[in-house]
């Protein structure tokens, strides 16, 4: 059941993302009625403060969180799982140098080392996503090198070692084979976590300028009229946790079936 309603979740999102351009009515950037009209069957779900359609820049909001979010997990995943796995099959100094430096990340509180990373780099979605992509990387180096640790000590990986198979081989044959379903399902839960840090960096203004549609921009310039009763401006939050629990709700169904599987 988890599993469908996550799949469901996401999947409407994503394509009312990808079918923005087809099913949007009004062009996201220009004014499309009078401010702040309620809901109606004109404007779905209303007008922002400069008379922008919501339903419009919801939908091509999409695009930019969860294109962000996909390329900062990619980029995270990469370069941790690598690392991780490095770290685990080899050991010694490296292993020592490279869980200091992650622990040394992971020390900060994810939000405001994006925080600190997208201010340094200046507000694009490309410096968002790798400000995004760089907080994530020791989760997945932990993740991999804890699970390279327990295949390493495997008979079949003690048997490549005694046969002479080079380190490179028996890293991608035996080892990485076996740390893959745990990295789709980090990998699922890390995109909700990706999509909620990066609607926060744009709600102050580090992911992209104005009149870009973006859930958390929009989000923050609707934050004054909400409190007034414009409660239509809340759309773009909505969409937010949406799409954070959608995919929270994919990783916990795959993990659940993939240990299950394990049992």
């Amino acid at each position: 059941m988890m599993l469908k309603v996550g799949m469901a979740i996401v999947a409407v999102v994503v394509l009312l993302s990808l079918l923005a351009p087809l099913i949007a009515p009004y062009d996201p950037t220009k004014r499309a009625g009078p401010p702040l009209s309620p809901p109606s069957a004109q404007y779905l779900l209303g007008t922002d403060n400069l008379g922008r359609d919501v339903w419009s820049r919801l939908l091509y909001g999409g695009q930019v969180i969860i294109g962000i979010s996909l390329l900062a997990t990619l980029l995270s995943a990469s370069i941790g799982f690598s690392l991780g796995m490095i770290s685990g099959y080899i050991g010694g100094k490296l292993d020592k140098v490279l869980n200091m430096v992650m622990d040394s990340m992971y020390a900060f509180p994810s939000l405001i080392l994006a925080i600190a990373i997208a201010s340094v780099l200046g507000p694009s979605p490309l410096n968002a996503a790798l400000a995004i992509g760089v907080v994530y990387i020791p989760t997945y180096f932990r993740m991999a090198r804890n699970e390279t640790l327990v295949v390493k000590s495997s008979l079949f990986v003690e048997a490549a070692v005694s046969l002479g198979m080079p380190r490179r081989r028996i890293i991608f044959r035996h080892i990485l084979p076996n740390l893959v379903p745990s990295l789709v399902v980090v990998a699922t839960i890390n995109i909700a976590d990706a999509a909620l840090t990066e609607s926060a960096l744009a709600f102050f203004g580090y992911t992209v300028t104005p009149p870009t549609p973006d859930w958390g921009l929009d989000l923050s310039s609707a934050r004054s009229y909400i409190i007034n009763g414009y409660w239509w401006l809340l759309a773009p939050g909505f969409f937010i946790v949406l799409t954070a629990l959608g995919f929270s709700l994919l990783g916990e169904a795959l993990g659940e079936r993939i240990g299950k599987r394990g049992d």
